[in-house]
């Protein structure tokens, strides 16, 4: 027997013989059911691909993105080596989209980390304290869910300057709100399990009680709803680039790369199409990928 075959017996063991054991053998049978979802392979693969681009981006890239060559500008598709055709001042658009994808993946993880760390600590405490914290905290999410994301997020931008780093701020302060509801929401119903009772008799303060059990326990419903939350975050951001809030020129973002081709959309329609289907080919992946997701860690999707 090989030992790729051990380590599949070994991981599908229905008696782990340790901690750690029963750890790998959850996250190699959900992979394993990951895997049978077809859709979700195509969005995970859509994403790998992505990452892959986007580490790559000086080796594979066919020209500088930010050089001009004025006597080529709007050169059509395949035209001189430029397969998805040129700019208005003559950059090469595939290459400018492989260095945009650099610049979606910086502002996607920058906001999933802010964004659910902040809505967990909110919602978590917000919960688990009850009271007049709860109504305080939860009445500041309603006042923030009242209003457009994007428009709130064209507020704040408008407040702190145009810039990549303070689009990312804008954008994290309007999407924390349903991760602080998700988590308030699993919260009301751990908080009163007989485990929780438990480890209060055994002594167990409220800091150890909400980061030691509570925020485990809503790990899974987070990470389901930051991966279906990243179409919105990615078009928040190509919305606040194409108004020129976001990234600035000449940085290839994919929303100011929309802005500048609306100019020319009916006779050179491939400038403002190319990074329209980019940001369409990666959102649609992340709800591919959310909804396999979901179906993975929702505790209620066997019932």
């Amino acid at each position: 027997m090989s030992d790729t075959q051990t380590l599949r017996q070994w991981l599908l063991s229905e008696t782990p013989t340790s901690r750690r054991h029963a750890k790998l053998s959850a996250l190699y049978q959900g992979w394993l059911s990951l895997r049978a979802n077809t859709m979700a392979m195509i969005g995970l693969s859509i994403l790998v691909a992505l990452v892959l681009v986007a580490i790559t981006a000086p080796i594979i890239s066919p020209h500088d993105p930010f050089t001009q060559d004025l006597s080529n500008r709007l050169a059509p598709l395949g035209a001189e080596g430029h397969l998805f055709g040129t700019d208005s001042l003559g950059r090469d658009i595939l290459s400018r989209l492989f260095y945009g994808a650099r610049i979606t993946l910086y502002i996607v993880a920058l906001v999933a980390l802010i964004a659910p760390i902040a809505g967990l600590l909110i919602g978590t405490v917000s919960g688990y304290i009850g009271g007049i914290t709860d109504t305080i905290l939860m009445r500041i999410t309603d006042i923030f869910l009242a209003f457009p994301r994007l428009v709130l997020a064209l507020a704040f931008v408008a407040a702190l300057g145009a810039g990549i780093e303070n689009a990312v701020l804008a954008i994290s302060l309007t999407a924390w709100p349903p991760y602080a509801r998700i988590a308030r929401a699993e919260t009301l119903t751990i908080r009163s399990s007989d485990f929780i009772s438990a480890i209060k008799l055994q002594g167990a303060g409220p800091i150890r009680i909400i980061t030691k059990h509570i925020w485990p326990l809503c790990i899974s419903s987070l990470i389901v709803r930051v991966t279906l939350d990243m179409a919105g975050i990615i078009l928040a951001a190509a919305g606040l680039g194409f108004l020129g809030l976001g990234a600035q020129p000449p940085s290839p973002e994919w929303g100011a790369m929309i802005s500048e081709g609306r100019r020319f959309i009916l006779d050179y329609w491939w400038v403002a199409t190319v990074p329209g289907l980019a940001i369409f080919t990666v959102s649609l992946a992340f709800n591919l990928l959310g909804d396999g997701l979901r179906d993975l860690l929702d505790p209620k999707a066997g019932e």
